[in-house]
């Protein structure tokens, strides 16, 4: 059976367009707002949701996610909140990744983890700081509950440590556009990033999905023809800023729809104009 992040990039593919994968802080600036977020992405076209678990030492975050995590932990948002969080959304909303570190995970217990995320109705998680070799009993918990885990290749991964990270990710590979934390400032340098895309395509099948310093519509343009999905994180977050409720859900619309478009492919594959 297709696994719910197989099947969104698929639908995007037949769509003619990259899967569009927002990503969003619970607890930030309060989880109803979160809810009416997910929602509003949902409705808008997102394929895919990462929705951020607050930690305290997050660190391949830059500052804006950083922060929406320090403002969600003096919320009281918790590992479990999320998780409830999760429940009442995952039945109307696009499949919802949970993107967390390890070591709550951990500190909540692998199995436990896995067994809550699935009853809560995730489809998988992304823990950026679990290495390859260090992965295979959380990947094992989530296989167990049919959750997926996708990883990540960064730019200095060479091409025979990034065959390994394709062949053990599943639902796609996090292609990651540069090096360092997360961030919309500065804009990745798109060079070496197509050439990361070719080698990936060379050795895997599986969906490649862009982030990590994504957030104009140009560059989603420009990497599309290359990739499956593209992640956007920092820059969604700064469009809401300090709203809340249904101004947040307002501006995280207007943000998101030329994003989408700019992912549109024509026929032959490339960038639709």
């Amino acid at each position: 059976m297709i696994g719910r992040l197989a099947a969104a990039f698929e639908r995007a593919k037949r769509e003619a367009r990259v899967a569009f994968v927002p990503y969003v802080m619970a607890g930030d600036p309060d989880l109803s707002t979160t809810q009416a977020l997910l929602a509003e992405l949902s409705a808008t076209g997102a394929d895919l949701i990462e929705l951020g678990v607050p930690y305290s030492d997050p660190l391949a975050d830059g500052p804006t996610i950083a922060s929406a995590g320090a403002r969600a932990l003096a919320n009281g948002t918790r590992l479990t909140d999320v998780l409830a969080l999760v429940r009442e959304c995952s039945a109307f909303c696009a499949p919802l990744l949970l993107f967390t570190y390890f070591n709550p995970v951990y500190q909540f217990g692998l199995e436990r983890f896995a067994r809550e995320a699935a009853g809560a109705g995730a489809a998988g998680a992304i823990v950026p700081d679990c290495a390859l070799e260090e992965s295979p009993a959380l990947r094992e918990a989530l296989r167990e509950r049919e959750l997926e885990m996708p990883l990540l290749v960064a730019p200095s991964t060479t091409r025979e440590r990034a065959a390994r990270i394709a062949a053990a990710a599943t639902g796609f590979v996090y292609v990651v556009s540069r090096l360092g934390v997360t961030g919309a400032g500065q804009r990745p340098d798109l060079a070496p990033l197509r050439a990361q895309l070719v080698m990936l395509r060379e050795l895997t099948d599986k969906p490649l999905a862009v982030g990590f310093g994504l957030s104009r519509a140009a560059e989603i343009g420009e990497i599309a023809p290359l990739c499956d999905g593209v992640v956007v994180g920092s820059a969604l977050i700064d469009a809401y800023g300090d709203s809340g409720g249904a101004q947040a859900a307002r501006r995280v619309t207007e943000f998101v729809t030329p994003l989408i478009a700019a992912g549109r492919r024509d026929s032959a594959g490339r960038q639709a104009n």
